[in-house]
């Protein structure tokens, strides 16, 4: 594998200062241009008059097509596939999602792909995809039907996301319509297994394919059942999980050197590898996606893995004998010790009840701290958990010296949390959202949806808005007292994260994707983006 040169790769970290990362958001441009919003991943919007109920309509006869009569406070539907996990972003007039391609947009690239797509984010026009074929290795690596389950990252216009053959890619955020730029083969890549190439029959609709990093070739990976998470942007760098992990059997580690971490520069040459040892250490897989987290104005780059330590990294790499390194700071076990071993010493079963878990949330970083819950692999259903708030401050192994408070009334989690005004909601699996005080850990109340929770909680205007797997979005006022604003039923299940931007709140469900707005003249009329 080629790595950046030292010289440059130091050059490059020296200019990353913390404060332009976490800017606060800019009021003119509220966009939500990346998985969690910003650099803490704290799943906040800033945002005025969203709709605290609404009609997602009824499918047009003989059609998976919304009637826009039928709908209430919906600016725009626009059909995705039949699978969409990741969440959508904004930026630059245009919201991205991945899906796959059970409604293909072109009838020369049909059959089992994972598309990413770009929708006019005022009125839902359909403007391109990126239909990309499997990576022939069945569910162990890349999961039938799964589709593109990595948020893209907005950054000048740019995207930068995970695809579903674990490669790092940048595309042009505007598709074709500036031209074709950086690799000039796609019909090449975007080719079938037994096909040289595809001709597609609308090429004015194809996506605009900058680079890509094949992280199984240069770094030795291999995926376990689908490559998740979304990139960290820092300065001229990209921080990348690998969603290495284990084969079909789940005993064995094919890759256990391979990286859970690396770092790109944003031209698409590897920089740094984590060289802590983490895949050899392995439960399931590496899917949590990095966070920035500032303590005391210095930089860190927080990282939930998969043997259930949270790391924080110094963005800075450094040099070793190995090659370019991820400087680990600290690392914090949010496993308690009786989830890894029982009375007698014994190791406890991963996928036991009450054995260890993971992290597949994404750590957030809030004011010096980092909250996180332990989960599994949906499939593996619910089971022991627990959510902890770590003081970022220290180095070597802080369990013991760190842990500020953690929270274990809480099932397994896969969910990101949400803090604002002093108070944190997270979702567990089995279906509940629980409010807690950031500072202390004290729960305040737990909220049952009814059905299994994926997604994310988003706080916004003053509520809170979680989606289940019975396809259901509910609405919550924001505070310490529990109370329901309406619960809606969608049609489909919801396994992305309710985000917003620009006063509009974007819902995916498995097969469609909604803009809602506050309608109050008619002139806001929904309507049905094609």
């Amino acid at each position: 594998m080629k790595m950046h040169s030292l010289a440059s790769t130091l050059a490059i970290a020296s200019a990353v200062t913390f404060a332009p990362a976490l800017q606060a958001i800019d009021n003119a441009t509220l966009n939500w241009t990346m998985w969690g919003g910003d650099h803490t991943r704290n799943m906040v919007g800033v945002a005025t008059n969203l709709p605290e109920s609404f009609d997602p309509g009824k499918p047009l006869a003989d059609s998976e097509e919304i009637d826009p009569a039928t709908t209430k406070n919906v600016r725009w539907v626009a059909k995705l596939g039949s699978q969409t996990y990741g969440n959508p972003t904004i930026g630059g007039g245009r919201v991205y999602v991945g899906t796959n391609n059970q409604s293909p947009r072109d009838p020369n690239l049909s059959g089992d792909r994972s598309v990413v797509m770009a929708f006019d984010e005022k009125t839902g026009k359909f403007i391109w995809h990126f239909p990309i074929p499997k990576l022939g290795a069945g569910k162990v690596s890349d999961w039938e039907y799964l589709g593109i389950c990595s948020s893209p990252h907005y950054e000048d216009e740019r995207l930068y996301l995970l695809s579903n053959k674990c490669e790092v890619i940048a595309m042009d955020a505007a598709g074709m319509s500036t031209g074709n730029e950086g690799v000039q083969d796609e019909l090449e890549y975007l080719a079938a297994e037994g096909q040289s190439k595809v001709e597609p029959a609308n090429p004015e609709i194809l996506g605009d394919l900058l680079w890509r990093f094949d992280m199984i070739d240069e770094c030795g990976v291999f995926p376990h059942n689908i490559t998740s998470s979304s990139v960290l942007s820092l300065g001229e760098n990209l921080f990348v999980t690998t969603s290495n992990g284990m084969d079909w059997s789940h005993v064995n580690i094919p890759s256990p050197m391979a990286p859970a971490l690396i770092v790109l520069n944003k031209e698409g040459e590897l920089v740094a590898e984590e060289m802590s040892g983490i895949s050899a250490r392995l439960l399931h897989a590496n899917w949590s996606s990095p966070t920035l987290v500032d303590v005391d104005g210095q930089s860190l780059v927080a990282f939930g893995a998969g043997d259930g330590f949270c790391y924080a990294f110094k963005p800075e790499p450094k040099d070793t004998p190995d090659g370019m390194a991820l400087d680990e700071v600290w690392r914090f076990d949010c496993n308690p010790p009786e989830y890894r071993t029982d009375e007698s010493g014994k190791t406890r079963r991963y996928i036991s009840y009450d054995g260890p878990s993971e992290i597949i949330a994404t750590p957030v970083a809030y004011k010096g701290r980092v909250y996180v819950a332990i989960g599994q692999d949906p499939e593996h259903g619910e089971g022991i958990g627990n959510l902890v708030c770590i003081d970022a401050k220290g180095s070597g192994d802080i369990t013991k010296t760190n842990e500020v408070w953690s929270y274990r009334d809480i099932g397994r989690s896969i969910s990101t949390v949400s803090i604002q005004d002093g108070l944190l909601y997270a979702g567990e699996y089995n279906g509940k959202l629980h409010c807690l005080d950031a500072e202390t850990g004290k729960p305040y109340w737990v909220y049952d949806t009814g059905s299994v929770i994926w997604g994310s909680p988003l706080v916004a205007d003053g509520k809170v808005y979680i989606g289940n797997e019975s396809g259901e979005l509910h609405i919550l006022r924001a505070g310490k007292e529990e109370k329901l604003l309406s619960k809606t039923e969608m049609g489909s299940p919801i396994y992305a994260s309710p985000v917003v931007a620009n006063n509009v709140l974007y819902v995916a469900t498995q097969t469609h994707l909604y803009a809602l707005e506050n309608q109050s003249t008619e002139s806001g009329k929904a309507c049905e983006a094609k």
